[in-house]
């Protein structure tokens, strides 16, 4: 598809236009706007993980732990 020629001449021309200040200061910016997204990502699927493993847990607890005290249904308080 791209040749390595034509790849060349597309960065020449990208560098006639914005100049070598400019394309490393564009550069800069996507590294650090690729960066910023990959460890959203991955902080995202950590934050996932650990909630997950938490619910995983908590239900373990439960099933195995007696009913707690707000789940136990209290007769009706009678006036006599």
């Amino acid at each position: 598809m791209f040749d390595t020629k034509m790849l060349l001449v597309i960065l020449v021309i990208a560098l006639v236009i914005f100049g070598t200040k400019r394309l490393r200061s564009i550069g800069t910016d996507l590294g650090a706007a690729v960066k910023g997204f990959k460890q959203a990502m991955s902080d995202g699927e950590s934050e996932e993980k650990v909630k997950q493993l938490k619910q995983e847990k908590d239900a373990d607890f439960d099933a195995g732990a007696p009913p707690r005290e707000a789940e136990v249904k209290a007769p009706p308080k009678t006036n006599a």
